[in-house]
């Protein structure tokens, strides 16, 4: 008798065993066929959403994909600054409204020569702010810093000195980023280099792969680069104080004729008249205009002195 009630109570053992097992495997079989059928939802979803995009596409026309490709610019307020001056080169010289639409062109080649001169305004401050953060490297390495660990220490002095939002700080913040993500520092340091185009940051880059490739003693041989490189931006920075007083009378000079045509039309009544709206006056102040401007090209063309 003992030995079967041993065997019954076995033989439950393996049956709630078995019931157990079924239900897990009946639970795991439901969850797999929720998963497929939400997948599977998801799917069908995603392509009545396609579908409906194509279609919508199809019918929107050329027009809208035209209209997809159109951005607005970089600096919208070069464009304003453009349209404007286009109005009063369109006044001062035809006394026109119809000039202004159709001086209206010269707002591209304006805008690209705002959009040049403030990349070379960031360009010059960015290499400033870069002579500041070789100090730190080095000054970071000489203390027994990694590299890794002197570009960070790096980032953290930039962001004390210029601010979080500086150019240099934000470039600091990229190769931290980078660094962090498992990329090497040699080609994140290419990418800064190539990023802006300048020669300093490029000559950098390459003496600073060169020299932690080869294994030499990093910070001797970039306290001797970053003297030279320092040297040629003090050359740079004397350079452009000899020559801002000379840009400063050249922006003066610049809206000089448009000072002279206003103050003789306002003061002369009439002074003007024989020269608007008819076709030899029009032809002789676009001469004057054509003249004007091309003194200005020659004007940037003399200042644009590089070493």
């Amino acid at each position: 008798m003992k030995g079967t009630s041993d065997n019954t109570g076995k033989a439950d053992a393996a049956r709630k065993n078995a019931q157990q097992t079924a239900q897990e495997t009946a639970q795991e079989m439901t969850q797999k066929t929720a998963q497929e059928m939400t997948q599977k939802t998801a799917q069908e979803t995603a392509q009545k959403k396609t579908q409906k995009t194509d279609r919508e596409r199809r019918k929107s026309g050329a027009g809208k994909r035209i209209q997809g490709k159109i951005r607005l610019p970089a600096n919208p307020v070069f464009v304003l600054e453009g349209a404007a001056l286009a109005g009063i080169a369109a006044y001062l010289f035809y006394d026109s409204a119809v000039a202004a639409v159709l001086l209206l062109p010269l707002i591209v080649p304006y805008y690209r020569r705002r959009c040049r001169e403030k990349a070379e305004k960031d360009r010059r401050e960015l290499s400033s702010q870069f002579r500041e953060a070789l100090t730190a490297i080095i000054t970071a390495l000489k203390a027994g810093y990694s590299s890794e660990n002197a570009f960070a220490e790096c980032r953290r002095e930039m962001a004390f000195q210029f601010g979080e939002k500086a150019m240099i700080t934000e470039e600091m913040e990229r190769i931290v980023r980078g660094m962090e993500n498992r990329i090497p520092l040699e080609k994140l340091l290419t990418e800064f280099a190539s990023r802006w185009n300048i020669e300093e940051i490029n000559e950098f880059a390459e003496v600073f792969s060169i020299a932690r490739r080869s294994g030499g003693n990093l910070p001797v041989i970039l306290n001797r680069t970053a003297e030279l490189i320092q040297d040629r931006m003090e050359i740079d920075t004397e350079i452009d104080i000899l020559l801002s007083s000379r840009k400063f009378e050249q922006k003066i000079m610049n809206g000089v004729p448009f000072f002279i045509i206003f103050y003789l039309g306002l003061s002369t009544d009439g002074f003007f008249d024989v020269l608007y709206h008819n076709a030899a006056g029009a032809a002789f102040m676009t001469a004057c205009l054509a003249a004007y401007l091309f003194s200005i090209l020659l004007s940037d063309r003399i200042m644009a002195i590089e070493l």
